[in-house]
């Protein structure tokens, strides 16, 4: 009998010890801790060379960031961002450092996005990730101020058309530029009517002369882009061009990235449900359940981290235990990771501050 008890404790303990080889452990480090920054940049990086259309995006806030770890295995980052539409064309070669972030009364577009990522030997590299974008709200744009309108609005196309063939008339380039994508356009009402706003990319053509027709796009690969800011009428307009010197140069090689050839006027590319948008929606590029560690619902993790006096808080769970409820499931495990629930004086570790506004 004590034989089989022997047998018996024995097994237990080699169970328990295996057990405790494949758990995962859970880190919550602070969300401004350069653990945070360092992953949240990279995915920062990695969004804007996978978003094809409309600008760059420059990180607001870490959320919340969740560290998993497991034996023989590549950690993988879960992180909550937040983030800001710049004033940069996706295609302008402007460093995302030196990018200013639209204002709010300009109305501001906020992506609210989730990242997985895998960090291995190699580094840190985005696993999937999902966002959603959404422009400021009504209330914090002042009365009076310029309104976006959609991107396929009749007035708006006839501003960006009139204006492009001013700008191709004065202009001292040796090709003939046509229209690439259309940022944004904004109506305003003045004194006269209304008044019209549109940003927008250009792209040069095979013609040589203003007055020649049929013009043809050059390969978006070796092309010269061009961004132009108009204002006015179709009969009465200004408009400033820039004229990027070399855009390949902007694409990370390190990152494959689909080819954007985004015509908002006709064509194959053509879409008139994307196209009565009045911002651009950042680019699908994952299926976010593929990995497992990303819900594809639109809505914001109900995650809650347990509040602790450490800044960084490990535990230890069962492996089988849904990624969702591992830390919802937190409290079942006090027997291994004693919690001091008395009042205390914590210091907020998540979210981060915020970059701008």
């Amino acid at each position: 009998m004590k034989l089989w008890a022997t047998f018996a404790v024995l097994g237990l303990l080699v169970m328990g010890t295996w057990a405790q080889g494949v758990m995962p452990t859970i880190d919550f480090p602070p969300c401004d801790s350069p653990e945070a920054e360092a992953a949240a940049l990279v995915a920062e990086d990695y969004l804007n060379a996978q978003h094809t259309h409309g600008y760059k995006y420059a990180l607001n806030r870490i959320e919340k960031i969740k560290i998993i770890s497991s034996p023989g295995q590549a950690d993988k980052y879960l992180l909550e961002l937040d983030f800001l539409e710049t004033t940069c064309h996706i295609l302008d070669p402007t460093p995302l450092s030196q990018c200013p972030v639209r204002q709010k009364h300009q109305t501001a577009v906020e992506a609210d996005c989730d990242f997985a990522l895998s960090n291995t030997t190699q580094g840190l590299s985005v696993v999937a990730f999902k966002c959603k974008t959404e422009t400021e709200s009504a209330e914090d744009i002042c009365l009076g101020c310029a309104q976006l309108i959609p991107l396929n609005d009749t007035d708006g196309l006839q501003l960006i058309e009139s204006s492009l063939d001013e700008f191709n008339k004065n202009h001292t380039l040796n090709n003939k530029f046509a229209l690439f994508e259309i940022g944004r356009m904004a109506s305003q009402v003045v004194s006269g009517g209304n008044k019209y706003f549109a940003e927008y990319a250009i792209i040069d053509t095979n013609c040589t002369s203003y007055d020649d027709d049929s013009c043809i796009p050059q390969n978006h690969t070796v092309a010269i882009h061009g961004f132009c800011l108009a204002e006015g009428s179709a009969d009465l307009n200004q408009v400033d061009c820039k004229i990027f010197p070399d855009t390949t140069q902007a694409v990370n090689t390190m990152v494959r990235v689909r080819q954007p050839l985004h015509a908002h006027t006709s064509g194959s590319h053509h879409n008139p449900a994307v196209h009565g948008l009045r911002h651009h929606k950042l680019t699908v590029f994952h299926d976010p359940t593929v990995s497992g560690l990303i819900s594809a619902e639109s809505s914001e993790s109900v995650e809650a981290v347990v509040p602790v006096a450490a800044p960084v808080v490990k535990r230890e769970v069962p492996a089988d235990v849904p990624t969702e409820e591992l830390v919802t499931n937190a409290p079942a495990l006090a027997e291994k990771t004693p919690l001091d629930l008395k009042p205390v004086a914590l210091v907020p570790v998540c979210p981060g501050k915020k970059k701008h506004f």
